[in-house]
């Protein structure tokens, strides 16, 4: 069990957050793979994040290759074993790729750790430090759902080029446009999401800024519900999926029943220019889900005008939704390994604060369709 089965309570609004962490935003991603240099090589190429550093045997590092690639304001981290025994290996064997680590930039990992520990989280690691002639790298860790860990990072103190074992590599890489993370996206087993809503609301300090239930998230064979938890400064953004009862398979318990327990199944990274950044990411070799293209020729009626050429984003394949407050553009990737669990979203907000509700019913048809195929739905 990742957290104590009672956290602390408090009387706090789900819709209020209390910021005592004071999380910066969202260090890094770090991936467990069976490959590390072929991952590397993937979001290189692929998606165009430069890779940046390296630690392997070279450096010391005697457990795992790993490389840090950065796109932006993105950092990603892949990480695989050199020997079976090792954890990475174990968890490996068991999820496939995916993510371990959601690490968040704090200015007192100590005071992260106590606060997160003393209201109920399951420590992974204690507050320490690690040094090297670039100063010190301080960090602790708990465990969030499945085994997933969230560690907070303070690196005001290093000035090296990622943390200690980790040399600078120079690879020169052509962007596609990937800007920053927006969000991460949690699956949970059916009856879980509130216990997990619970855990960032008290554990973390988060507030609850979205709620999407099974009328909102539904086709005819299936359904999810959905909770979307922010930090106080709002650059933190973790929706929590659980399945809903339905006549067939949802792509929740697809997920879970090829990870094997909850995860995180998508990330969502920003774009300043979608449609460059898609017609990029298509010619690289990148496959997205492809919506009906009954789906724009309501398109225009439904979002009224936008930037963007219609045409370009029917051709691309990208959804349009908007809410009070403007309009985003969204994409989705097939999965980016070989089960289907995680996958990409590519998004380009224009004011809009929403997560494309008027895009659901649509997306998840198609994904229903991908299901069909692979025999899963």
């Amino acid at each position: 069990m990742a957290v104590t089965e009672r956290p602390v309570k408090e009387s706090r609004p789900m819709t209020e957050e209390a910021d005592f962490l004071q999380i910066k935003s969202v260090d890094h991603v770090h991936f467990y793979v069976g490959n590390a240099k072929h991952a590397m090589y993937y979001w290189w190429k692929a998606f165009g994040f430069k890779p940046v550093a390296y630690s392997g045997l070279e450096t010391g590092n005697r457990d795992f290759a790993s490389y840090v690639l950065e796109s932006g304001q993105a950092r990603f981290v892949v990480s695989a074993a050199y020997s079976p025994s090792s954890p990475l290996a174990a968890h490996h064997m068991v999820h496939g790729d995916g993510v371990k680590i959601i690490a968040l930039g704090v200015d007192d990992v100590e005071k992260a750790w106590k606060e997160t520990t003393n209201r109920g989280g399951k420590s992974a690691w204690a507050p320490r430090e690690e040094k090297d002639d670039h100063g010190i790298y301080r960090t602790s860790a708990i465990y969030t759902y499945g085994e997933t860990l969230h560690v907070f990072v303070d690196r005001d103190d290093y000035k090296g080029v990622f943390a200690p074992t980790y040399r600078p590599i120079s690879y020169e890489a052509e962007s596609t446009g990937l800007a920053a993370i927006d969000h991460i996206v949690g699956n949970v087993q059916l009856g879980k999401m509130n216990h997990w809503v619970n855990f960032y609301h008290q554990v973390m300090g988060f507030r609850q800024l979205l709620h999407f239930d099974d009328k909102d998230i539904s086709t005819e064979y299936s359904a999810l519900m959905s909770k979307v938890m922010a930090n106080g400064n709002g650059r933190v953004k973790f929706p929590i999926n659980e399945p809903a009862e339905g006549r067939r398979k949802s792509q929740i318990e697809e997920y879970l029943d090829y990870y094997l327990t909850p995860g995180a199944q998508h990330l969502a990274i920003i774009t300043g220019d979608i449609i460059k950044t898609v017609d990029e990411l298509r010619k690289r070799g990148v496959e997205f889900l492809r919506v009906p293209d009954t789906y724009y020729e309501m398109l225009p009626e439904r979002v009224g005008t936008i930037k963007e050429d219609m045409k370009a984003v029917h051709d691309l394949g990208i959804l349009v939704d908007r809410d009070d407050e403007g309009y985003l553009l969204q994409i989705f990737t097939r999965p980016i390994q070989d089960r289907p669990t995680m996958f990409i979203e590519v998004i380009q907000r224009h004011g809009a604060q929403g997560f494309g509700k008027g895009n659901f019913k649509a997306l998840f048809e198609s994904i229903e369709l991908e299901q069909e195929r692979r025999g899963n739905l």
